[in-house]
């Protein structure tokens, strides 16, 4: 499968993880804040537990050090994490590395760190964070996709399943999905509609 995958869910707790891999989403990221040292790697660990034996690859987000201790194969830095992670240690652990952007300066500063992906957002307006840009709009996919070329572009930010097809065929390899998951009425159907979406792009 592809890494990340078409659909990439990103949550915030042991639990969406465990019931995300059930439901066989390919790309998971746990996307836990505030943790120290000691609760990161043990959230990780657990994370790792739960998804052993299914299709998951759980991606571990800003934890490097714990990503490392635990044993983790995928990781995600936001532009703050990268200034302080320890690129040449997470290398050598083997961790595949996915990069957040929002402007030139910062798409600059990931392709140095030679990503394994990079992530564009907020493509829409959002609410799950205070965000200090402004939404990208689809035709940035486009143009960023060229700049990076082979490298899989992750779209990420106010996205619903109603807009995947056009941010698919806008450039996206990816779509990162929080709130469209979480906060569903029904978040297993939403997760089998991205999944049936997401097999037949990348068929």
């Amino acid at each position: 499968m592809p890494y990340p995958d078409p659909f990439y869910a990103v949550v915030d707790s042991l639990a969406w993880v465990e019931r995300l891999a059930k439901l066989g989403v390919g790309t998971i990221q746990l996307r836990a804040k505030n943790l120290n040292d000691a609760e990161a790697l043990q959230i990780v660990t657990d994370a790792l537990a739960v998804t052993q034996g299914t299709q998951a690859k759980l991606v571990v987000n800003d934890y490097w050090r714990a990503a490392i201790v635990a044993g983790a194969k995928h990781l995600h830095l936001g532009q703050e994490d990268l200034v302080d992670a320890d690129l040449k240690a997470i290398r050598d652990a083997g961790l595949t590395l996915g990069i957040s952007t929002h402007d030139e300066a910062e798409l600059a500063t990931a392709l140095d760190a030679q990503p394994d992906y990079v992530a564009l957002g907020p493509i829409f307006f959002t609410t799950l964070k205070s965000m200090r840009f402004e939404p990208q709009g689809i035709p940035k996919i486009t143009e960023w996709k060229k700049r990076i070329g082979h490298i899989p572009l992750v779209a990420i930010g106010g996205i619903k399943f109603e807009n995947a097809a056009e941010i698919y065929a806008a450039g996206a390899d990816s779509i990162a999905v929080v709130s469209d998951v979480t906060q569903n009425a029904d978040p297993d159907a939403r997760v089998r509609q991205w999944l049936g979406l997401g097999s037949k792009e990348a068929a």
